[in-house]
């Protein structure tokens, strides 16, 4: 689903419109002038995605208050082969929406993604103790329900998108627990690793050979001992028996970098089995100097081992 210059033409992301993932989707012009797709579930984003459909697959993939998006993690690690082409990050504002003229003491049920009712607990555990929770399949859907419904006493937690499109009016504003709430998106794509950017991440995932004492300890220290800095380490079951784990791994730097591209070899040769999952911008602002002079460090010294072996005579 390419152009003839080789550039993606169409996207896919959950819908319907007005999620937090069309948000952030449209946080990148160039994303947001592209055919969108938009699907019902997570899985359908990424499967569309690895069979061709659309040229990218955009979803959320971790939030700074409930962790990990496990259904879109396990789909990228056991069941397709797509790469990370970027990450985006999104503050989180989450409000309680209702039908005109509707009021708070009158809310009997509240509509929502259960990982958004999850960040608004404290709220409604004060102010609304009592109601009826009911799942949707994303923000946007509840606020969807909602509207279809013309009922007072339902009320669902969505985005300011999400009210705007569908006529409802805000409740109450921002009921997050946490004002610090942001999620991670990320596009993939069945090919192709972005050039370095020279602030980029790489996204891997261990599958360690044999589960013995000290293995994890192994692992990191191939990263300590080059100064890679790791910005996610997570253990995620294999799903083949009870207690097999492997770990899903962000560092700072590029596939391309020496430093990176050794570590990774090391760890193929030594520790168990790797895939990897993309090399790509980074969304922080963070400065890559450590970065470079530790890149630095590890040439010279490759320079060094090479001027020693060049002196190693023929038999």
């Amino acid at each position: 689903m390419n152009t003839s210059s080789g550039g993606p033409t169409s996207v896919a992301y959950l819908g319907p419109s007005g999620t937090f993932t069309e948000e952030a989707l449209f946080s990148q012009p160039d994303l947001a002038a592209l055919t969108h797709t938009l699907c019902r579930s997570i899985p359908e984003v990424l499967e569309s995605t690895a069979n061709g459909v659309v040229s990218l697959g955009f979803t959320a993939i971790e939030n700074s208050i409930e962790g990990s998006v496990n259904v879109a993690l396990d789909a990228l690690i056991f069941e397709h082969d797509l790469l990370i082409q970027r990450e985006v990050v999104i503050d989180v504002k989450l409000h309680l929406l209702a039908q005109p003229g509707a009021e708070l003491d009158q809310i009997t049920q509240v509509i929502s993604f259960p990982v958004a009712t999850a960040q608004c607990r404290h709220y409604l555990k004060t102010h609304l103790a009592h109601i009826e929770e009911i799942a949707a399949n994303s923000t946007a859907a509840a606020v969807q329900q909602l509207a279809a419904t013309k009922n007072l006493n339902s009320a669902a937690i969505g985005t300011s998108l999400s009210q705007q499109l569908y006529g409802l009016e805000i409740l109450v504003n921002d009921i997050a627990d946490h004002t610090d709430n942001q999620t991670r998106f990320v596009a993939v794509a069945k090919n192709n690793t972005p050039p370095p950017s020279g602030n980029d991440k790489t996204s891997i995932v261990i599958f360690q050979r044999a589960d013995r004492s000290g293995s994890l300890m192994g692992i990191l220290a191939e990263f300590a001992a080059r100064s890679i800095n790791l910005t996610k380490l997570e253990s995620r079951p294999t799903k083949k028996a009870l207690g097999d784990y492997c770990f899903l791994i962000d560092l700072e730097g590029h596939i391309s970098d020496e430093l990176v591209a050794d570590c990774l070899i090391s760890i193929m040769a030594k520790h168990g089995e790797l895939k990897f999952l993309g090399s790509y911008p980074s969304a922080s602002s963070k400065s890559t100097q450590l970065d470079v002079d530790a890149s630095k460090a590890w040439t010279d010294a490759q320079g060094w081992m090479d001027k020693l072996r060049s002196q190693v005579r023929a038999k």
